[in-house]
């Protein structure tokens, strides 16, 4: 592991890690507070085409009380390049070392998208290291919009059609205006089409290997889950994984609660982003949430555990 000074603030220090796993390197970065040096950490685990910087925003919120870890995990970011045919499990296992290696014994996981079932992998394989968890956008089946996105996708590209690619990124990650008001729709929009017409041709192999993976493995395997809280919530105009997937993934946890983001879609975290986070600090320091007013009604869902196994 290297390590490097990322930068600093009058009341943080950022460092930067550059790790490797199984003969793949990645990157993760930490965001620390001196006012609570010896907390436990939270862990932001990104969908694919997020990056370690994509949650800089929701920082501020967090850092008074906790340190924040973000990560390019192999195949993302600025990681190497990881084959299809490593799934879930690796991927769990890589933030493992990761946060093994950075010390921290247990952590809080917040997941979104895809990294929302990185971190259900994690928790089933690794139920020691979690605290609580929150999953945004979380599915626990691969959905057919997407299955037919990535043939799509595919075939564009292979005609060099970026345009179309980037439209299509557009249309499977936001909702269709006649749904509802969404703040920060065309913003959304614009950022979407401007990704999908500036990836590299190495971003764009990394994509293709993800959307392989995500067909290949599929994005969740059974298997029992420590008896932490949870919080599961999505956008109320999500198209991508709907409302229903995010109480179903509640539904996994003994302890969970389940709500949506008002004028939102699949892309909350990035179309209210100081409330989401306002949110998350509240969820991870015990405090009461139910009533923010940009929330939707909070379902509170208590069942017994199951007895862990090793997965």
């Amino acid at each position: 592991m290297t390590e490097g000074v990322g930068g600093t603030t009058a009341n943080e220090t950022v460092t930067e890690h550059r790790l490797s796993y199984e003969g793949f390197a990645y990157d993760a970065r930490v965001v620390r507070s001196p006012a609570e040096p010896d907390s436990v950490p939270v862990v932001i685990l990104g969908g694919s085409a997020q990056d370690r910087y994509t949650w800089v925003r929701h920082e501020p919120r967090l850092t008074p009380t906790t340190a924040v870890i973000t990560v390019d995990l192999p195949g993302y970011g600025s990681a190497d390049f990881l084959p299809a045919a490593y799934g879930l499990d690796f991927l769990a296992d890589a933030v493992h070392h990761m946060v093994t290696g950075l010390g921290h014994p247990a952590v809080h996981l917040m997941g979104a998208c895809y990294g929302g079932n990185v971190a259900l992998r994690f928790a089933q394989r690794h139920p020691e290291s979690v605290r609580s968890m929150i999953l945004a956008g979380t599915t626990l089946v691969v959905p057919d919009n997407f299955k037919a996105a990535v043939a799509g996708w595919t075939e564009m590209l292979r005609r060099g059609d970026r345009v179309g690619y980037a439209s299509g990124m557009v249309a499977a990650f936001t909702a269709p205006a006649e749904l509802g008001p969404v703040r920060k729709r065309n913003v959304m929009a614009r950022m979407l089409r401007r990704q999908g017409m500036d990836r590299t041709a190495h971003e764009l192999r990394m994509d293709a290997e993800h959307s392989d993976r995500v067909l290949r493995h599929g994005v969740y395997a059974s298997g029992p889950l420590p008896d932490v809280p949870c919080l599961a919530f999505t956008g109320e105009y999500d198209t991508l994984t709907p409302p229903s997937d995010s109480r179903r993934v509640a539904g996994l946890f003994p302890r969970a609660r389940f709500t949506t983001v008002k004028e939102t879609d699949h892309l909350s975290l990035l179309e209210r982003p100081s409330e989401v986070a306002d949110l998350w600090q509240r969820f991870y320091a015990g405090t009461p949430f139910d009533e923010m007013d940009f929330l939707n009604d909070v379902e509170r869902i208590e069942r017994p555990a199951a007895p862990l196994a090793s997965v």
